[in-house]
């Protein structure tokens, strides 16, 4: 059933504009660099008890690292929605620089310029997640009883970047609750990333992967006595490259395409002798209906029969491990019985430019739970071609529309 236009109309008629705007400054102004997210978890349960939702609890997935649940129940007999978002963002080193002496000098401000809500977060993901609250909070004041029974769920520990800490330890934990009872398990799932307000129905796998060449250091006025790792990283180099090649020519999925390997750094040497050890550092991408273990396998193998000198030893190390050991499965919609479709239609209902159906060019959470048996999409306002950057914003007018297609999705009846 799509959304009606006097549904709509209704809806927009109750939105309060302002409350939405204040609260997202609000949550913007409220740091949670990956590791602290503890001061926004507290402001979200907040909100949820405002909303009159039921069980909202704060719940350590690490020391002082809290998650955030609760429930608003629906009609009787209805589904089990999970409504899911990340509360922790990125750094802000060089953001106060870059914008010195202006509205926007602060990466916590939420200053309004250009249309346009500016901060740390404010696409990444946290006018998801107000769009989440500011969607009920409509309902609510527009006096439309909500369909199904609503899960929040808001977690921490999504965002790479911090040492020690962005593996995915807070959706970890949820999915951990699922499985043992704690909380329901969910017919369907939104997570709330940035999508444009499109909605975003698969995404890659990956692995970062840091292979360390070691060889043997020698005063280089004698060269024959040390094992040269630089030379030794050119060849496992020229064989990832090659190796990345038949990637691209192997599991294409038409939403995803296909799989690379892409070295992103290299470091060793510095000092007047033969370079003894270096890391060529990579990221891997996975499609869906590839295997990423048979992808690191592979990357290996090329890497490893690439080493002439059987000197040379390769060691390998993956600093991402997420749902899998190495990395990120990838993701791709399970069957929804059309809840998709008809999210896609609603957002089509209110901007007719948006609401298509893509894939992510990120890697999320969802894999957790589509793991569980769990169909979900991606949806949210924000580009994440800005995000992570100090350039960081999100269109008001998409925050605004984000919040009436969510409340159109979520109303019973039309």
């Amino acid at each position: 059933m799509t959304a009606s236009a006097p549904l709509i109309a209704r809806l927009r008629e109750a939105f309060e504009p302002e409350r939405a705007l204040a609260l997202l400054k609000r949550a913007i102004g409220t740091p949670s660099v990956t590791g602290n997210e503890a001061a926004f978890a507290t402001l979200l349960a907040s909100e949820l008890t405002a909303l009159g939702a039921e069980d909202v609890s704060m719940w350590d997935f690490a020391p002082g690292r809290p998650n955030v649940s609760a429930m608003r129940k629906g009609r009787v007999g209805a589904d089990t929605l999970l409504l899911i978002g990340h509360t922790d963002t990125v750094h802000v080193r060089g953001w106060s620089e870059h914008w010195a002496g202006t509205d926007r000098e602060s990466p916590y401000a939420g200053a309004l310029v250009d249309g346009a809500v500016w901060g740390r977060g404010a696409s990444d993901l946290k006018a998801g997640i107000c769009t989440t609250l500011s969607a009920v909070r409509t309902l609510d004041r527009a006096k439309i009883a909500i369909d199904p029974t609503l899960l929040f769920a808001f977690v921490g520990d999504e965002e790479s970047g911090e040492k020690g800490s962005g593996v995915s330890a807070g959706a970890r934990a949820l999915a951990d609750r699922i499985v043992t009872g704690r909380l329901p398990k969910p017919d369907f799932a939104i997570y709330v990333e940035p999508t444009m307000l499109h909605v975003y129905v698969a995404h890659m796998g990956f692995f970062l992967c840091d292979i360390t060449v070691v060889g043997k250091s020698a005063y280089f006025g004698m060269p024959e006595l040390g094992v040269d790792a630089l030379k030794a990283a050119n060849q496992v180099l020229t064989a990832l490259w090659r190796y990345s090649d038949e990637l691209a020519q192997g599991e294409t999925h038409p939403l995803v395409g296909a799989g690379f390997v892409l070295a992103t750094g290299i470091t060793g040497g510095g000092y007047i002798a033969v370079p003894g050890e270096c890391t060529i550092s990579l990221i891997a991408k996975v499609p869906p209906a590839a295997d990423i273990e048979t992808v690191r396998l592979g990357m290996e193998a090329a890497a490893q029969s690439a080493v002439a000198d059987q000197r040379i030893r390769l060691v390998f190390a993956y600093p991402a491990a997420r749902e899998h050991p190495t990395g990120g499965r990838p993701f791709e919609r399970l069957p929804d019985g059309g809840r998709i479709d008809r999210l896609a239609e609603i957002i089509r209902a209110i901007r007719p430019e948006r609401g298509r159906i893509e894939a992510a060019p990120y890697w999320s959470e969802l894999p957790f739970f589509s793991a569980l048996g769990v169909p979900g999409a991606y949806f949210a306002p924000g580009d994440i071609s800005i995000c992570h950057t100090v350039g960081e914003n999100v269109n008001l007018q998409d925050y605004y529309d984000g919040i009436i297609a969510l409340a159109a999705y979520l109303a019973q009846g039309d």
